[in-house]
């Protein structure tokens, strides 16, 4: 089974998003060429809690100055640019969307990592990168959109070397009610592929990895709504820098839907490290 990558590339695909970013970031008082990691804070992450999950999740995984990371789907790079940057790290980040990885050059170049942090178009199902390669990995809000996960675990697993580490940033199901869609993740069931928090560590067990904590950051992306929720009835009718930008028109329906699901406990993101085995 494979990704429906068409269907995944129309959904987050935006020829314009550059443009945006940059009419963002001067509303800010931002040069557009001369941004640093914080100034691209607001937009970087394309998940729940943004660049504070970022590092609650990093924390947890812990990366050492001098490894070799991977960022499976990596989106317009913002991951991969922290760890760099407050790591020491040199990253690799996939994404099959290629809008976002030529973003996500972009503006690596812009803040002055280009030398430690790589991108390239590529499926997270068949990544080409040799045995034994990236001494951890990273992959938040990407396997909602992927039904082969067993695929997706050995895959990420066959790359990473014994003993290395992966954090998984994911929504995860949590009971049998449907969704309300569309969600900033797909606009129909079609695309949208969640497992619950179980299913999950038996697939990455499956696939040689240990899961050695979970957290189920519920409470957390609720305040984090909250918050979205206030920044936007304060900023009303003003040009702003979020993710927002990355959604589409709907992006106020997508963020309500996926409020609601989370308050009503039908999926919850959750954090989990594992290790591979030797």
């Amino acid at each position: 089974m494979t990704i429906d990558e068409a269907a995944v590339a129309r959904h987050y695909g935006d020829a314009g998003l550059l443009a945006r970013i940059d009419g963002g970031l001067k509303a800010q008082g931002v040069d557009p060429d001369k941004p640093t990691i914080d100034d691209l804070a607001p937009i970087d992450e394309f998940h729940i809690g943004g660049r504070t999950a970022t590092e609650y999740a990093l924390a947890m995984l812990v990366p050492q100055a001098g490894q070799h990371l991977l960022d499976v789907g990596c989106g317009i790079g913002g991951t991969a640019r922290l760890i760099a940057s407050r790591y020491g790290c040199s990253v690799h980040g996939i994404d099959l969307t290629p809008e976002y990885i030529d973003v996500a050059r972009v503006l690596t170049d812009r803040v002055g990592l280009g030398a430690s942090v790589g991108f390239d178009v590529a499926n997270a199902l068949a990544m080409g990168f040799n045995d034994n390669t990236f001494d951890g990995a990273v992959t938040m809000h990407v396997a909602m959109n992927i039904a082969d996960r067993e695929g997706l675990y050995g895959e990420i697993a066959r790359v990473m070397k014994p003993g290395a580490m992966l954090c998984v940033y994911d929504l995860m199901k949590k009971g049998d009610e449907a969704l309300v869609f569309p969600v900033p993740w797909a606009e129909t069931a079609a695309t949208s592929h969640l497992i619950t928090p179980d299913q999950t560590a038996t697939l990455l067990d499956g696939a040689g990895l240990d899961v050695t904590q979970t957290d189920d950051r519920t409470d957390a992306a609720i305040a984090f709504f909250q918050k979205l929720a206030s920044a936007a009835d304060a900023d009303a009718g003003k040009p702003t820098l979020g993710v927002h930008l990355l959604m589409g028109d709907t992006w106020r329906e997508k963020f309500r839907n996926v409020t609601g699901n989370i308050e009503n406990r039908r999926v919850s993101p959750v954090v989990m490290i594992a290790n591979r085995r030797p």
